[in-house]
């Protein structure tokens, strides 16, 4: 008889040789310890050094093991969106592979949840092997980007949370492709709270958040859920607007009571400077949300399926999706 799934441990996987064999006796250590049943999904995100062939092993020889290949490297956002989609437990739990999030502050997070919160969501007290331009720009970022939009969208929390399964249907609802789960999940609603807990350093290997992928993840946050910065660039303009017309007449004054040319060189240098650059700016901004618009319309998928592998009986092995 096949054990009922109640939990699906939802684990992101891009490059994590050096990890993923820890990782997965520190999640299967815990589980274990629900004396429920359980899965646990890595989603193999195109990684390019040995994490398919030892999360396949780790498949082989536990049929609690879900692995989903991605065809190619497709991103985090994307790999939680299929672990979610392809997940059966009735509480689905996502959590890095880096053992920076500790997992066994996912039995708090089961706790509350059998308390009757939907969501409950991994809230950093504090951030242990970070540098200090690491820890300042996460924090300024959480706080823009709560100051701009209406949603409540937790500080300090990550994607480290568990969501009931009605949370996670009207997650895999949402069609939009440029994918901020943790905003999705704000923005959804239902009964949230927090567990806090210590972020610690890296278990090995490198940070897969780098300051590329950071600002693309912080451009995602802000443009999917404010419409600020569209009326930021329309007040730089008219602030620039204004500016332009007093340096004008202060110019013209100076230039009258010294008897020097009302255009001069330095005047005309210092408007254009000053007017390309904010016109430079809100074309930029403008930009972020026309590229946008432009990826939805396209209809490409989030990602693409090479297989899926389980030693379950209800999976079918090499099962090709698009």
């Amino acid at each position: 008889m096949k054990q009922n799934i109640i939990y699906s441990v939802v684990v992101p996987l891009y490059n994590e040789e050096l990890v993923i064999e820890e990782s997965y006796k520190r999640l299967k250590k815990v589980m274990d310890t629900t004396l429920e049943g359980y899965e646990i999904i890595f989603i193999n995100d195109g990684s390019s050094d040995k994490t398919r062939e030892k999360a396949e092993r780790i498949c082989s020889e536990d049929e609690n093991i879900k692995l989903v290949n991605f065809s190619r490297n497709f991103g985090h956002q994307p790999a939680i969106t299929a672990g979610m989609r392809v997940s059966a437990g009735k509480a689905v739990i996502v959590i890095d592979a880096d053992l920076q999030d500790p997992p066994e502050i996912m039995l708090k997070m089961i706790e509350k949840w059998k308390e009757g919160y939907d969501v409950v969501y991994g809230k950093r007290a504090k951030r242990e092997g970070e540098s200090f331009f690491k820890k300042f720009t996460a924090g300024a970022f959480y706080r823009v980007l709560k100051s701009m939009t209406s949603i409540d969208i937790p500080v300090d929390a990550g994607d480290f949370r568990l969501i009931d399964r009605k949370v996670c249907h009207a997650l895999n609802s949402l069609p939009e492709k440029n994918r901020y789960v943790r905003g999705l999940v704000s923005w959804i609603g239902y009964k949230q709270t927090y567990v806090e807990f210590v972020r610690h350093e890296r278990f090995a290997g490198d940070t897969k958040y780098p300051l590329k992928k950071m600002f693309k993840l912080a451009f995602d946050g802000i443009t999917s859920f404010s419409y600020k910065p569209l009326i930021i660039s329309g007040y730089l303009g008219a602030v620039s607007f204004f500016a332009g017309i007093v340096l004008i007449i202060i110019n013209f004054i100076k230039c009258i009571s010294h008897g020097m040319d009302v255009v001069n060189f330095q005047f005309v240098i210092s408007i254009d400077f000053i007017m390309f650059g904010i016109v430079l700016s809100c074309m930029g901004i403008i930009g972020q949300y026309i590229g946008r618009i432009f990826d939805e319309s396209k209809g490409r998928p989030n990602y693409i399926i090479e297989n899926i592998i389980s030693r379950r009986g209800d999976e079918k092995k090499n099962e090709s999706v698009n």
